[in-house]
């Protein structure tokens, strides 16, 4: 998962995996300013793909990868205080977890613990072709 991981907007984004499990997913980002907005802070859509993805990887922990994927299906966040460096941990832990959807709540907070932003998912789980 890493790997390939490695070579998509995860990568791109600088995101790195902190904790991996069924009921817990954490991933730390660091906020520099290819990922701010025009007036020099954290830009929203960056707090939501970083939910989506812990939401998505979580997903797919809790799933036979060789049968399924996992989607975003939707989401959405509340954008709580600014942020223009330092770095993001996003902890996602499970609302629902059903054969076909999963809900996952995600908290993004800064080095102080700080919320950032908070944020809900749903994943829709698909068979694969």
């Amino acid at each position: 998962m890493r790997e390939k991981a490695a070579k998509s907007v995860i990568g791109l984004m600088g995101i790195e995996f902190a904790e991996l499990s069924l009921d817990r997913v954490v991933l730390e980002m660091p906020v520099v300013p290819k990922v701010h907005q025009p007036a020099g802070i954290l830009h929203g859509g960056v707090s939501v793909l970083l939910a989506e993805t812990a939401a998505s990887i979580a997903s797919e922990l809790n799933v036979d990868p060789a049968r399924y994927a996992a989607v975003g299906l939707e989401i959405n966040a509340n954008h709580l205080r600014p942020k223009t460096d330092g770095r993001l941990t996003a902890a996602a832990t499970p609302l629902h977890r059903g054969r076909r959807t999963m809900v996952w709540d995600i908290r993004i907070a800064d080095e102080a613990g700080k919320l950032v932003c908070i944020s809900r998912c749903t994943v829709a789980i698909v068979e694969k072709p």
